[in-house]
């Protein structure tokens, strides 16, 4: 099959992507959309005329950011909802807040990156539990919702981000929660990666014929709050800064980080198009040793994502 591109430089900015698009009438929720490409993201999506609700831990941070957003918007298309994605209690209880109203676009942002060893309010292990167990209760939860977003010759979509760091594991059915192994912080925000991309193939299966599709998306190396648990000598150690501070050749800006997940969100060519993994606008290719980019097969492993699937359903107790 053709590779599925958008015609855009890997660093245009989002609100680029929307130009010429009309979203009036089309409602999105973003998580983690108060900062870094979150942020970013509702701003190109609330630009483009679409109403927008930021799903947040820190409310009065939502709030600040909403209000920011509207003022500029000079429209009261971003609003804010309370949402903890270490505790499913919080994710039940925003889905039900939402209800069965029509969804358009569900983007899976929010994330926790390289912590130490802790475990969420559910005893998940803190990156697998937040960046994917939260995010599949709350695909779930949203699902009916989403189903009535579907729309003749325009379907709903669910966009999932994972990142580069999926190649630094797949998933470890045996121990996914480090109760026996050695705690690697890398190693378990890879596997987290990992499943983000596997949950959007398992959705996208299950989804895609009642009008919803899925996609997880690489949005690009950003200096972000994302980095919050990472001491600036080890981002100088890995290259992403040198001693004096200034960002390595490379990354993107938070506006240019968020244009995968709108392209994914919005773009004509991804259409009832789903079960991909996109990367700089375009859907990745296969990653190959030395390469700096691509997908690892064990992200697109149907059977993993089918043995995944069961285990979020035993674990969050969502659904279908």
């Amino acid at each position: 099959m053709t590779r599925i591109t958008s015609g855009f430089d890997p660093y245009t900015d989002a609100a680029v992507v929307l130009e010429g698009k009309d979203l009036s009438g089309r409602t999105a929720i973003v998580t983690g959309g108060a900062t870094g490409i979150g942020i970013e993201t509702v701003r190109a999506l609330a630009g483009a005329g679409a109403d927008v609700m930021i799903a947040v831990r820190n409310k009065v941070a939502g709030e600040a950011a909403a209000a920011k957003l509207n003022d500029e918007l000079r429209a009261p298309r971003v609003s804010v909802g309370t949402l903890d994605l270490s505790d499913l209690a919080t994710v039940a209880a925003f889905a039900t807040d939402w209800g069965d109203r029509p969804l358009h676009m569900l983007i899976n942002n929010a994330g926790v990156m390289a912590c130490p060893l802790s475990y969420t309010a559910d005893d998940l292990e803190m990156q697998l539990g937040t960046n994917h167990f939260g995010h599949f209760a709350l695909g779930m939860g949203l699902a009916r919702a989403l189903m009535n977003g579907a729309e003749e010759g325009r379907g709903a979509r669910l966009v999932s981000l994972s990142s580069i760091a999926h190649l630094r594991s797949a998933m470890n059915f045996d121990d996914p929660h480090y109760r026996t192994r050695p705690y690697e912080k890398w190693q378990a925000y890879g596997q987290s990666k990992t499943a983000n991309a596997l949950f959007a193939l398992g959705f996208h299966q299950r989804f895609a014929d009642l009008g919803v599709t899925a996609n997880s998306v690489m949005p690009g190396g950003i200096m972000t709050p994302l980095q919050r648990h990472l001491p600036r000598e080890e981002m100088i150690a890995m290259g992403w800064m040198d001693e004096a501070g200034v960002i390595a050749t490379g990354f993107k800006t938070p506006a240019q980080g968020a244009s995968t997940s709108v392209w994914a969100a919005t773009g004509d060519e991804l259409e009832g198009v789903g079960g991909l993994y996109l990367e700089n606008l375009a859907e990745a290719q296969t990653f190959k040793p030395g390469d700096r980019f691509g997908v690892a097969p064990h992200a697109l492993d149907p059977s993993a994502a089918d043995q995944l699937w069961a285990l979020s359903e035993e674990t969050t107790g969502a659904k279908l």
